[in-house]
């Protein structure tokens, strides 16, 4: 007889861990500056705009700023980097013209797609993440892997950020589970990795941001066979 899978749910962020967000908003870049006549190229705005912008998805996640702030504040400190001058509707415009043209791009991490068909012949799959209700149903949805998942639960829905306790304790009870059956998958060691592992379920740090090393969970750099590896050694 077949044994029985024990950790038989896996959650899973979504930007930096299935998605690849700084290939899509690159090419998001490229458009809008194709569209608006910027002074500058999109490489060299995008070399400051990058950490800004990891800087404030931090405060973001910390509850320091706001989605509104997020939204436009990461801008208004690029621009005033490079001593470009404009004004509040162009900040706006611009703010604007990015969430609606991001989730359009579909660029997954390699390996994503062929990961998530064996995954799910054996396991639920879910998806945990701190991003935008409407953008991140959309990058789903448009990237092809909505099918994979049965519950997108987002800190909108949840009313609270990784690493609370209580968007995971919500994840859990949309799916009548407990912690110690499930894992945790995602990039952000502060967000994902300890946000998980506190409440007690395993994780699998995807180190797409060349963070620190640590020893707290399995570390992966891409996805290979090792993960498969990896879930069933978490399983024993």
């Amino acid at each position: 007889m077949e044994n029985i899978t024990k950790k038989k749910t896996i959650f899973f962020d979504l930007d930096h861990t299935l998605w690849d967000f700084e290939k899509n908003s690159k090419l998001t870049f490229f458009q809008l500056f194709n569209y608006y006549d910027l002074p500058f190229e999109y490489s060299y705005f995008l070399k400051y705009y990058i950490p800004i912008n990891h800087k404030y998805w931090d405060l973001f996640s910390r509850n320091k700023i706001s989605k509104s702030e997020l939204r436009t504040v990461r801008f208004r400190e690029t621009f005033e980097v490079l001593n470009f001058k404009y004004d509040t509707q162009f900040l706006d415009k611009i703010s604007n013209d990015y969430i609606e043209i991001l989730p359009t791009k579909t660029n997954l991490f390699k390996g994503v797609k062929k990961m998530l068909e064996k995954l799910f012949l054996k396991y639920n799959l879910h998806i945990i993440t701190n991003g935008f209700e409407d953008v991140q149903l959309k990058k789903i949805k448009l990237s092809g892997i909505s099918k994979f998942f049965g519950k997108v639960i987002t800190s909108e829905k949840a009313g609270q950020k990784k690493p609370n306790p209580k968007i995971f304790k919500y994840a859990l009870s949309l799916i009548d589970e407990i912690p110690e059956n499930c894992i945790m998958i995602g990039d952000n060691f502060f967000a994902d990795i300890s946000g998980s592992i506190n409440i007690g379920m395993n994780a699998i740090h995807f180190n797409s941001n060349n963070e620190d090393y640590h020893d707290i969970c399995p570390i992966i750099y891409s996805y290979n066979d090792n993960i498969y590896k990896l879930i069933k050694n978490l399983n024993k």
